[in-house]
């Protein structure tokens, strides 16, 4: 096994538990469009830039500004991360583990750079992250590879050679796009596997040995526990309201 160069964490539903936050803002600003948010919007909210949720938004309601929507889905969710973003199970004590090995590390982050600093100050306030990086640090942020390209060249260290932590469909194709192999801990959204991703049910199995296991070549698809759902994690956000 080899040991990776660099991780490089998602933040959202990976690090900190703050899809379900996010989806209760795009259905609260969705309400206020008229539109009633559901399953069938997952794709388009869960792991999605502001941008992306707020063109979404327009689209299906029929109405409204994309920039006035993509600002009030910001500040919506900013209050409630503010209000408080609790980690994920596992996340502290494998950051800690890899500040010890001497492993650099960062945050890629799809999510405003407000939103960043905020969960960096509260909840993760004890991480020692090398750097962090949003939505706002890349002219395109995910699905696209740019997020997880800067990160690695500013540390200095081939994508190839980086392990990234991800949650979301997006945020794996974000990775893979640039060369990282990816470990996926599903939250909401399912992810499918292929060769450059390997699964675990929780951060809690995580460690640098399981990391080191996702150096290139080693990546192959292979699935730790139950698959690539949501695993025992239950989905409070994501389901038809009643009547729908």
């Amino acid at each position: 096994m080899r040991t990776p160069a660099a991780v490089l964490f998602d933040m959202d539903g990976t690090l900190v538990d703050t899809e379900v936050l996010w989806w209760e803002s795009a259905e609260e600003v969705a309400a206020g469009l008229g539109h009633r948010l559901s399953a069938a919007d997952a794709p388009e909210v869960v792991g999605r830039a502001v941008a992306d949720t707020a063109a979404h938004l327009v689209r299906v309601a029929g109405g409204g500004h994309a920039g006035a929507v993509a600002a009030e889905l910001a500040g919506s969710f900013f209050r409630r991360v503010e209000a408080g973003a609790p980690l994920r199970p596992g996340a502290r004590s494998l950051l800690a583990g890899l500040e010890r090995a001497g492993v650099p590390f960062a945050l890629v982050s799809a999510s405003p750079r407000a939103v960043v600093d905020s969960v960096v100050a509260g909840s993760l306030a004890d991480a020692g992250f090398a750097f962090t990086l949003s939505a706002d640090d890349t002219v395109r942020t995910k699905p696209h590879p740019d997020p997880y390209l800067a990160a690695a060249e500013r540390l200095g260290v081939p994508p190839g050679a980086c392990v990234a932590v991800e949650d979301s469909p997006d945020g794996t194709a974000s990775a893979q796009a640039a060369g990282c192999a990816v470990l996926v801990v599903p939250s909401l959204l399912p992810v499918e596997p292929a060769p450059g991703r390997y699964f675990a049910l929780s951060l809690e199995e995580v460690d640098l040995a399981v990391l080191s296991g996702c150096a290139p070549g080693a990546c192959d698809g292979r699935v730790t526990g139950t698959a690539t759902g949501s695993g025992e994690r239950p989905d409070p956000g994501i389901t038809e309201p009643v009547g729908a």
